[in-house]
């Protein structure tokens, strides 16, 4: 039967499937197109959304990996690190809050800034937490007290310097407390040399001057000079080793632990033993010292005179001590005077003040019974 060109059908056109996105290595006659990292970015995504759409969860993408352009170097230390955040979301400032602080203060005077002085906040370590500035005055006072004694000024020439020191400092200390302008004038001025606890307290200086006043204008002179010694150093050692070591030593009471209280004696032995054991006999007399001006020269009794007529001792048995024993004696009563001028919590007054004068009242005390 004749065909026609009409009937023919037309040649069907074979197209073989591009892979979708969801095949697999399993994919028809083995064959995946090129995958860009665009479209596998998308498939681990689809495939991520299917994982978590059938399991029920909701799963966060992982984290991105930091690039090494957006990684955090290591901050400069000279730079203040930014303030941590809070549970609640807010952004800290670095401050202690109150509650905080004033049960950090049980341990320490200064326990941590509080934003009261700006250079406690900038300086933690310098300034705050070891306060080197004012340790180091705190020192230095006791080699100008040795340098004026080198040179034979006397207690009694010293007092009027301090007194005329001590009014104009504590008008301005009054001042302030009742300045807004003038207390933040003082502090910008002073803050490297102050507590925290002195901005809407009294100064320490104060106490210092009138400590340093009363030990030496009412005692006589080797005893007023020791009693400033003992303020200058052995309160700075023991503020020292406390602040150092005496997490790891058992406390005492509030503030003070036994490695301040070790400190302060064992500073307060050596001072003595220098003092009047080489410091004074190398000076020697002054022609302008005043009469009895040393309670110690050197010897100690074992008893009280009148200790001893009561126990029946014989006039041939002197009972006295002289020489390295009397002044290894005499040193470490020094460092138990020290120590305990230190410890002692006098109705809360300034230790600025209450070392020197316990200091006194104990050297005073000890050689006028045994000296």
């Amino acid at each position: 039967m004749p065909s026609t060109s009409g009937n023919v059908p037309e040649t069907p056109r074979v197209i073989s499937p591009s892979p979708s996105l969801d095949d697999g290595p399993d994919a028809r006659d083995g064959y995946l197109a090129p995958v860009t990292r665009s479209a596998a970015r998308r498939q681990h995504l689809s495939g991520v959304a299917e994982d978590s759409s059938g399991s029920g969860r909701s799963q966060s993408p992982p984290a991105p990996t930091p690039s090494r352009s957006t990684r955090k170097r290591r901050s400069n230390p000279m730079i203040p690190a930014s303030p941590p955040s809070t549970p609640n979301g807010k952004a800290s400032n670095g401050l202690l809050s109150p509650k905080i602080a004033e049960a950090a203060r049980e341990i320490s005077r200064s326990p941590s800034p509080l934003g009261l002085i700006p250079l406690h906040s900038r300086y933690r370590n310098f300034i705050h937490r070891h306060e080197i500035p004012r340790k180091l005055l705190h020192v230095s006072i006791g080699f100008l007290t040795l340098g004026l004694y080198s040179r034979g000024i006397q207690t009694l020439q010293i007092t009027p310097v301090l007194f005329s020191a001590l009014v104009p400092i504590a008008v301005t200390d009054l001042v302030r407390h009742r300045s807004e302008k003038v207390n933040k004038l003082y502090i910008r001025c002073m803050g490297a040399l102050m507590r925290e606890t002195e901005v809407s307290g009294y100064n320490g200086v104060i106490w210092y001057l009138l400590g340093a006043y009363v030990v030496l204008r009412f005692f006589p002179k080797d005893v007023g000079v020791m009693g400033v010694l003992l303020l200058s150093w052995c309160d700075t050692a023991a503020s020292t080793f406390g602040r150092l070591y005496g997490r790891y030593t058992p406390r005492l009471r509030v503030g003070k632990s036994l490695a301040g209280t070790l400190a302060a004696w064992c500073v307060g032995v050596v001072t003595a033993a220098t003092f009047w054991g080489w410091f004074v006999p190398y000076m020697g007399a002054f022609p302008n010292d005043p009469e009895n001006a040393f309670m110690f020269t050197g010897r100690l009794n074992l008893l009280p005179n009148c200790v001893r007529g009561l126990i029946g001792w014989e006039p041939s048995f002197s009972g006295v001590i002289s020489g390295p024993l009397a002044l290894g004696a005499m040193s470490v009563v020094s460092g138990v005077v020290a120590a305990g001028s230190e410890f002692i919590d006098l109705w809360g007054w300034d230790d600025n003040l209450t070392i020197p004068v316990l200091s006194g009242l104990g050297l005073w005390g000890f050689l006028k019974v045994f000296g």
